[in-house]
């Protein structure tokens, strides 16, 4: 019996060479439309990886939403537990927290009524209006991270 792989879908070319634009643009100052660049410890490098992210704010708290799955940013994350968020030269350092995919319903529609226009793909149809059932079902394939700032640098 096959085990099955965790869901993951690996950037185009284009995607990621946008990746690094906007990830640089961060790291200058520039923010697009909230997003910033996610700084986490390598899992076997301990080498920091750099990747552009869109956190998102529900409720009062801050999460990561991994809309291509289980990436290495989410590998590496699940392993330090903490990161840390830069625009410019503002840098919050933060631990994390997994969150269960029973909690994770709320968080995905909020984060596709926000980056939908730019995720929407990697979620297999389910959006912003699909049901608590759908949102439900699609949870485990988008790992999701609730942040909580340690200290700003």
């Amino acid at each position: 019996m096959a085990s099955q792989q965790p869901y993951y879908r690996q950037g185009s070319p284009l995607t990621i060479r946008l990746n690094s634009l906007v990830g640089r643009l961060a790291r200058h100052g520039i923010s697009l439309l909230g997003t910033a660049e996610l700084s986490v410890p390598g899992r076997k490098s301990g080498r920091p990886q750099r990747i552009p992210v869109n956190p998102y704010r529900h409720r009062g708290a801050q999460y990561l939403v991994s809309a291509r799955g289980h990436s290495q940013w989410v590998r590496n994350m699940r392993a330090a537990g903490a990161g840390e968020l830069r625009v410019g030269r503002t840098v919050r350092h933060f631990t994390a927290a997994e969150i269960p995919d029973a909690e994770r319903v709320e968080v995905l529609r909020g984060y596709l009524k926000r980056w939908g226009w730019e995720v929407g793909p990697y979620f297999q149809g389910v959006t912003a209006r699909s049901t608590d059932a759908e949102l439900l079902a699609a949870a485990p394939d988008h790992p999701v991270f609730r942040i909580t700032t340690t200290r700003n640098a």
